[in-house]
């Protein structure tokens, strides 16, 4: 089996024809070399028979055969590529799933540096069953895809989109602070509330709730999860259809205060 790294670089067309030309010259020189060193002693027209014929050979059946070597390779790259896809992605709305977009954000939050500033986002639908129970499940599926590319459409390169489960997504956020965190959530609540639903012809407002907690420097997952997801309730209880955003920072101040 070949090692991932040269599955990787197999996925093109230029580096199936490098692997092919290359493979091809390897046989040729190693062929050449050995008819050298066991037929030297054969005489000058002998011996330059042998070298053609150890040149011509290899690249007559090198080259079909490493091409054809290349392109299963290639395939196979491609098809693990698909799968690696696939297990990352949500199928319904082509987010991170929850596993991928936990694992990632773990990494990114394990390699930030002091001082620098993020923020995590918890998103979930308003009213969803309301949705399934009047449209049905599969216009409820098309009111979760709806929403996924709302949030999308609004993200920057580099953000990240996640879909947690039912109607619940989250958001990381490199590099912001809480005003433009703040902002960004309104841009990603007015997106979906302006989104087009129209199941059965009938259009059908759109809204979610969003909680944030804003950081500095390094954080757990599970820290900013639970942070974000109170918020979020607290934007549910506050009437929907709203973002609360908060900085992890006061918390913690807030929370020494009443414990001095």
């Amino acid at each position: 089996m070949l090692p991932a790294k040269t599955l990787i670089a197999l996925q093109s067309w230029s580096s199936v024809g490098r692997w092919t030309l290359l493979g091809t010259l390897l046989c040729i020189v190693i062929s050449v070399v050995f008819n050298a060193l066991v037929f030297g002693d054969l005489g000058g027209p002998a011996l330059r028979r042998s070298l053609l014929s150890a040149t011509v050979l290899p690249a007559i059946l090198g080259l079909p055969l490493f091409l054809f070597a290349g392109m299963r390779v290639r395939s196979l790259a491609l098809s693990n590529m698909r799968l690696g896809l696939l297990a990352r992605t949500d199928s319904l709305t082509a987010c991170l799933n929850r596993g991928a977009f936990t694992a990632r954000v773990g990494i990114l939050l394990g390699q930030r540096q002091p001082h620098t500033t993020g923020a995590f986002l918890m998103i979930d639908a308003d009213n969803f069953k309301d949705i399934n129970d009047l449209f049905g499940h599969v216009n409820g599926d098309e009111a979760l895809a709806i929403i996924a590319r709302s949030i999308q459409a609004v993200l920057r390169t580099g953000d990240l989109l996640g879909r947690m489960g039912g109607e619940e997504f989250a958001v990381y956020l490199p590099d912001l602070d809480h005003r433009q965190t703040a902002a960004i959530s309104e841009r990603i609540r007015r997106s979906v509330y302006l989104a087009n639903f129209a199941p059965e012809g009938c259009r059908h407002t759109l809204s979610v709730s969003i909680g944030g907690a804003v950081f500095e420097g390094q954080a757990g997952f599970a820290e900013l999860f639970r942070i974000a997801d109170e918020r979020l309730y607290d934007a549910k209880k506050s009437g929907r259809n709203r973002a609360a955003v908060v900085n992890v920072a006061d918390l913690a101040t807030a929370s020494l205060q009443r414990t001095a």
